[in-house]
């Protein structure tokens, strides 16, 4: 378990004071103008050798990201984009951060930025964020009236400027180039890669886009050291991270963890257990809604990390985990999962235009209980043309779920079609 002196985020509750000088006194803004005195390559080096991996979903290795913006500016600007979209259904961790530590994520962006040669960074807000909006942008006008922001930024030499852009609600603006294209003004639909941002990204220039917490724990990593960081969680799955608990457990909650945890051990130690005792544990979303679900006796083994959770085929996402018990009607639920993404796609390509709504059809009366057996193999057909065949990663989202339904409860499911419920999906 981790002790709370190796935890990152000290005000993620909003116990403590918010503002500038309750960050300072946590040790936030601590000799920051040093850290940027080590200069870029040092500072990417750093965050390379900490292991951190991008905490949005991807996992992708952070600091090997950094590492592909140009080292030369070739005359365009350079910039940041934090996302700050967070709409997976069951994440609410990024929220935490901006509403109650945001000096975490402002001093983040500085050092970032000033490593991959930003002079301006813009944190894009989801649409529904409004309180954490106002939190965060009150942080800001607070940094740049203490000088940590602005011309010669806390005194480091260089000259950082830091915009907050409030989304409208959509969640494709969750996928890197479509925030952009919204950023830009334009309507969010994913671009085509390459180019990638790192080439050509915000108004063509070469640009990072990193997930709030990715970036929020930049400072304390190279406070501490990389070292340091790398010594939580197992080998390619460093540092700790924040779990966001959701569903029939006794207490949900947003904890911060080190990586490689047992599933058990989180739920039993900040969660008090699921709810009617273990043995009442259906099934487990271990990474918010898009990856595919475990069944309880898989997931009361899982260790939850990158690795471990892709070895079973799912994925620790966001690490939002949604947790199942069993009252809970499960292919109901993967219905109204297939019905979000059917709403939320953005249409541009036609495999999950298309499928996410004949997916989400073919849900529609599996919940019912009036399709035939034959079309569950029919619909996992289906899942595969989507999957892999888009623009972004919107249609595996759509897919995945559906998949490990059908892979771990397909007897529910034939089950309910040979008994014809007649339950209506509302």
């Amino acid at each position: 378990m981790l002790q709370d002196k190796d935890r990152i985020f000290t005000n993620i509750y909003g116990l403590k004071e918010r503002t500038l000088a309750g960050a300072r006194a946590r040790g936030h803004w601590d000799g920051t103008a040093d850290i940027i005195k080590r200069g870029r390559d040092k500072i990417v080096e750093e965050m390379k050798a900490s292991g951190l991996r991008g905490r949005g979903g991807a996992g992708f290795p952070t600091g090997l990201k950094w590492s592909f913006m140009p080292k030369e500016s070739d005359g365009r600007p350079a910039y940041l984009v934090v996302n700050a979209d967070e709409s997976e259904p069951g994440t609410c961790k990024d929220r935490e951060i901006m509403r109650n530590d945001p000096h975490t994520l402002i001093e983040g962006c500085l050092i970032a930025s000033f490593a991959m040669g930003a002079h301006e960074a813009y944190i894009y807000i989801r649409g529904e964020f409004i309180r954490e909006r106002e939190a965060l942008q009150a942080a800001i006008d607070e940094a740049y009236d203490a000088g940590l922001l602005g011309k010669n930024a806390a005194g480091s030499g260089w000259d950082f400027d830091l915009f907050v852009h409030h989304g409208a609600g959509a969640y494709i603006c969750g996928e890197e180039t479509a925030l952009l294209e919204s950023l830009e003004g334009k309507k969010g639909m994913p671009r085509m890669k390459p180019p990638f941002p790192a080439g050509a990204g915000l108004y063509g220039c070469p640009t990072t886009v990193n997930n709030v917490e990715s970036i929020a724990v930049v400072p304390t990593i190279l406070r501490r050291g990389a070292d340091w960081f790398a010594s939580f969680g197992r080998p390619n799955n460093a540092g700790t991270k924040l779990f966001a608990i959701s569903g029939h457990v006794n207490r949900p909650c947003v904890v911060e963890e080190s990586m490689s945890i047992p599933f058990q051990e989180l739920i039993d130690k900040h969660c008090g257990g699921i709810r009617g005792g273990w043995d009442n544990l259906k099934a487990v979303i271990p990474g918010g809604s898009s990856v595919p679900l475990l069944p309880a006796d898989i997931a009361r083994e899982a260790i939850m990390d990158f690795d471990w959770l892709r070895e079973q085929r799912s994925g620790l996402g966001t690490a939002a985990i949604i947790v199942m018990d069993q009252s809970t009607d499960v292919v109901k639920a993967i219905w109204r999962l297939s019905k979000f993404y059917k709403h939320e796609s953005c249409g541009q390509c036609t495999p999950c235009r298309e499928g996410t709504g004949w997916m989400m059809r073919v849900m529609d009366r599996l919940v019912r209980g009036e399709a035939e057996v034959e079309e569950i193999d029919m619909l996992l057909d289906v899942t595969k043309q989507v999957e892999g065949h888009t623009i972004c990663a919107l249609g595996d989202a759509a897919a995945w779920p559906i998949q490990g339904l059908i892979r771990h409860f397909r007897d529910e499911i034939e089950y309910r079609i040979r008994n014809k419920p007649g339950i209506a999906a509302e």
